[in-house]
């Protein structure tokens, strides 16, 4: 398992290359002991105590660190401080100023060789190694470094990437169930308070008016909690998903069952079905959904209002829904609007490839049409 550095790692690894330094620049000086004058030694090791130091900010300022360590081996004859910082400027960038300072170690390192050390072209040739090891070294590591940092950062961006197209799916799959509740419970729930509001504004009704209407309240009660099983049995992932996923979904053959269950409501509802052929399954399935939302409009804010329901089309001339209602009785609604079962209807007819236009009429009434394509061939 890896294991993340600490704060504490690079600082540790300064002091580390502070004190290697300072140890190989005291081998130095005491190689030369003897071979210089008091004074010289004591500069000698005041430039190993100052670039040496210098390495503990060799991160923040690789370049200048480096001209130190280059000046204090032109001046003292210490290697080991431009070697740390010329393969930490190495390990930082990889440009025109690495060549530059690379060239300007060598040649130092070559001059003084030649002339305090008298090795001539073996120094040169021992230089070329030497300097293209450390740069070589360098560069491996900062080229290391900046992969793992481009994978990681990759690999972050595409955690957060399966991160929001998970959220996104989620969202959209939360809104398609939204969807499907608000279709399938809005109707029956309208049709139950219809059923009620006409006890309520017809107190004198005999008992057997008063049976059968509790008895279509019953059933449709009943129908909207098993409607409300199938879809809440896709968000537990049970059995009621597969169950609820083998279920044909209502088309245009269910309509007249749809207007009927409206009629028993006491809404005036008449249908006209002019449709050559069968449509497409998405077409009609959308077209029972334009309906039963229109129709339940007509229940919440338009109670007792004539509503005519016209479906026409065919092959290549694509398949119409129009639903309008006259201006309601009685102004008041019998249940609250969401405000979202237009914008979801319109949803619905968009990914069917059609159009939806709905608005009040000039006579103070209301009216829904959903237009949606039908190639000539799909005829059956």
């Amino acid at each position: 398992m890896p294991v993340a550095w600490s704060g504490k790692g690079p600082r540790a690894r300064d002091a580390l290359a502070v004190v290697g330094c300072l140890l190989f620049s005291t081998g130095q000086l005491s190689a030369l002991q003897g071979r210089q004058n008091w004074w010289f030694v004591g500069f000698q090791m005041a430039m190993a105590v100052v670039s040496s130091g210098l390495m503990w900010w060799r991160r923040r300022w690789p370049v200048r660190v480096t001209l130190v360590g280059v000046a204090a081996s032109a001046l003292a004859g210490l290697d080991a401080p431009q070697a740390v910082g010329l393969m930490t400027t190495a390990v930082r960038r990889r440009d025109r100023v690495l060549l530059a300072l690379a060239g300007l170690a060598y040649v130092t390192y070559a001059v003084r060789t030649a002339v305090v050390d008298g090795t001539g072209l073996t120094g040169a040739i021992f230089g070329v190694f030497l300097f293209g090891s450390i740069i070589a070294g360098g560069a491996y590591i900062g080229a290391r470094r900046d992969l793992v940092a481009s994978l990681r950062e990759r690999a972050d961006r595409a955690e957060a990437e399966r991160e929001l197209r998970v959220n996104q799916a989620r969202l959209g799959e939360r809104t398609r169930i939204a969807q499907e509740m608000h279709d399938v419970l809005a109707h029956k729930v309208s049709l139950v308070a219809l059923h009620a509001g006409a006890l309520e504004v017809n107190p004198d009704a005999g008992a057997d008016q008063v049976q059968r209407t509790a008895a279509l309240v019953r059933v449709t009660a009943r129908v909207a909690l098993e409607d409300l099983r199938r879809v809440l049995g896709v968000l537990r992932g049970d059995d009621g998903a597969e169950e609820a996923a083998l279920t044909p979904q209502p088309g245009l053959s269910e309509l007249p069952v749809l207007i009927a269950s409206s009629r028993a409501a006491g809404v005036p509802v008449e249908l006209e079905v002019d449709v050559a052929g069968e449509p497409p399954d998405l077409a009609s399935r959308t077209a029972y959904r334009v309906v039963q939302e229109a129709l339940t409009n007509v229940h919440k804010h338009a109670r007792g209002a004539a509503t005519f329901v016209r479906v026409v089309g065919g092959p290549g001339r694509g398949l119409s829904v129009e639903v309008t209602n006259r201006p309601p009785v009685s102004p008041d609604s019998l249940l609250p609007g969401s405000g979202l079962g237009l914008v979801g209807l319109a949803e619905r007819v968009t990914l069917a490839g059609g159009v939806l236009d709905c608005g009040p009429r000039p006579d103070g009434g209301w009216h829904v049409t959903a237009r949606m394509p039908w190639p000539a061939e799909d005829a059956s």
